[in-house]
């Protein structure tokens, strides 16, 4: 009888042995099959399966079936190489899936997703491949080249050493002669209207810089000419500028005469019944920009020059070095090296965004950005001067309009060294907020192609055209340099404010095709403070503590900036 208990309670434990056994081989293939490598190797099978069988491809669930395995991979291991692949392949498959379904949100998941793959994995060698096959499926599917232009312009931007780059600016050459050509056809039936009205000339100068604005009633093509000076006729250069399918006001005052040392003249006239001509007579030029501008339309024409009646500022090298002593008792009074050695920041443009007939966003309680950033100007200013020991020029000190194309021409009239744009952000979720600081370039997300839209009061799809043309502006504009600036700027400010308010939210340094930066000469940055959309903001944007937190950072933060050149002085 003990020998039979004794029996039993082993084979007892030996099924419980062999249960635990089993259980544990089950977890640890489990775990085994769980690993990334295996999971995308399984996923791949279900695709080549897939794709080996015209009669399956044909039902939506065989492709959801794969396209959820290849899900599984970058959900479970999102930090795993075979996420970004996963990622990829699940993005192809939802574009070879609308060619069956036809579904529109098939497209935008493909989008997505590669989208995604850039933005998150700009590191990986598919980061670049994702970013130019959303160009292809924006021209190829979505039927919008100007789209398709702007993302394979971002290959170019955000992945010059890409092997997708030759690709993208092929591509880019093929949709710069369609859209050309498209424009003709729109201009030939435009013939057929009224011709377009020419309303005023306007125009801002100093000896070394002009800045002229033609306005018009509508958009109208434009051709530009340069005719080379001719000293026996004792003729100086000429740039004109013919406007086609247009007609001139009466009321428009020709010649206008300018007399600066660059040039001489502006002349506009009706060239013949359908071609307005506007000349500009040059005494003295280096280079010029011709742009345009929307809502309202307008033509922009910077020329730069060289002051021949000033003699030439010396070399900085020629300069012999200040003394020990010289510095020590010079940063007593405030003076920086940089400053000692000719260098540096002296003259700094403050813009306090919108104003006059132009509120900008407004929040709660009727509160207008207007109002808030002059404030914030201000007191900006003030500090500059005082902390910085720089000169600081309000483009505006009262509640007036100014047009942004003057406000450019105001810094570069005044030869700044910087130019600060002081703004407010909005959106219509109104549990968004935080401070971000941009540069001109490209936008390259949503919320920036929105903000653009908003601050230069034109329409994305106008945002669209004007990035088209961005490369060719942006040739002699310092683009590093006010990076670099955006950078100090936003540190400065975000560290500033949450020694008081914790929760402030940075949202980076970010960039954008912003009217107010095109042409500006210095490194120019455009600041969002807050958003006025937001409650907490909003009510914090009404007190003068927030607004002076954010003043102090702003000038920490171009104060970092002017160190930072010094030491980058020292280094050279």
């Amino acid at each position: 009888m003990m020998r039979s208990r004794t029996a039993y309670i082993t084979l007892f434990l030996f099924l419980i042995l062999v249960t635990l056994g089993l259980r544990w081989a089950s977890e640890v293939s489990c775990k085994v099959a769980s690993k990334p490598e295996t999971l995308i190797k399984k996923a791949d099978q279900c695709r080549n399966s897939l794709y080996r069988s015209s009669k399956r491809m044909k039902y939506r669930h065989n492709w959801l079936n794969c396209i959820r395995q290849y899900e599984n991979v970058y959900k479970k291991y999102p930090k795993s190489e075979q996420a970004v692949w996963a990622m990829y392949r699940s993005a192809e498959m939802y574009k070879k899936l609308y060619r069956y379904s036809g579904l529109e949100a098939d497209l935008d998941k493909t989008l997505e997703i590669y989208k995604k793959v850039a933005i998150d994995y700009k590191d990986h060698r598919l980061a670049d491949d994702a970013q130019y096959k959303r160009g292809e499926i924006i021209y190829n599917f979505k039927k919008d080249p100007m789209q398709a232009y702007v993302e394979f312009l971002k290959v170019e931007v955000r992945f010059p050493n890409g092997d997708a780059r030759v690709r993208a600016s092929k591509m880019m050459d093929k949709l710069e002669l369609a859209l050309g050509k498209r424009r003709l056809v729109k201009e030939g039936r435009a013939k057929k209207r009224k011709l377009i009205l020419v309303k005023d000339i306007r125009h801002w100068s100093t000896l070394t810089y002009t800045r002229v604005v033609i306005d018009l009633e509508s958009p109208a093509k434009y051709k530009k000419h340069l005719l080379r000076k001719d000293p026996g006729l004792r003729k100086p250069r000429r740039l004109f500028v013919d406007l086609q399918d247009t007609w001139i006001s009466k009321d428009i005052e020709s010649p206008i005469s300018i007399k600066d040392g660059l040039l001489r003249r502006a002349r506009v006239a009706q060239y013949n019944k359908n071609t307005v001509r506007v000349v500009l007579d040059i005494d003295n030029m280096e280079g010029y920009k011709i742009f345009h501008l929307y809502d309202p339309y307008r033509i922009v024409v910077d020329v730069q020059g060289k002051d021949r009646r000033l003699e030439p500022r010396k070399e900085v090298v020629a300069k012999r070095p200040p003394k020990r002593k010289e510095i020590k008792k010079d940063k007593q009074k405030g003076i920086s090296l940089a400053k000692q050695l000719g260098l540096g920041v002296k003259r700094i443009i403050i813009d306090p965004g919108h104003g006059g007939r132009d509120p900008g966003a407004i929040g709660r309680d009727g509160l207008k950005e207007k109002d808030v950033m002059l404030k914030l100007a201000n007191f900006v200013a003030e500090k500059v001067r005082r902390e910085l020991k720089c000169q600081a020029i309000l483009t505006r000190a009262s509640d007036i309009f100014l047009p942004l194309e003057k406000r450019t021409a105001i810094a570069n009239i005044n030869k700044a060294d910087l130019f600060i744009s002081l703004h407010l952000n909005a959106h219509n979720y109104r549990k968004v907020q935080g401070v971000e600081t941009y540069f001109l370039n490209i936008a390259l997300d949503e919320d920036a192609m929105n903000l653009a839209a908003r601050e230069n009061a034109t329409s994305r799809k106008n945002i669209s055209d004007l990035q088209m043309i961005l490369n060719d502006l942006m040739l002699n504009t310092k683009i590093n340099e006010s990076s670099r600036l955006a950078g100090f700027v936003q540190k400065g400010l975000v560290k500033e404010v949450r020694k008081r308010y914790k929760k402030i939210t940075s949202r980076g340094v970010r960039q954008a095709p912003f009217y107010v930066l095109i042409g500006a000469e210095m490194p120019a940055i455009l600041v969002e403070v807050g958003y006025i959309t937001n409650a907490t903001e909003n009510r914090r944007l009404k007190g003068e503590a927030y607004l002076k937190m954010a003043a102090s950072g702003i000038v920490k933060g171009i104060d970092s900036y002017i160190k930072d050149m010094e030491l980058a002085y020292k280094g050279g």
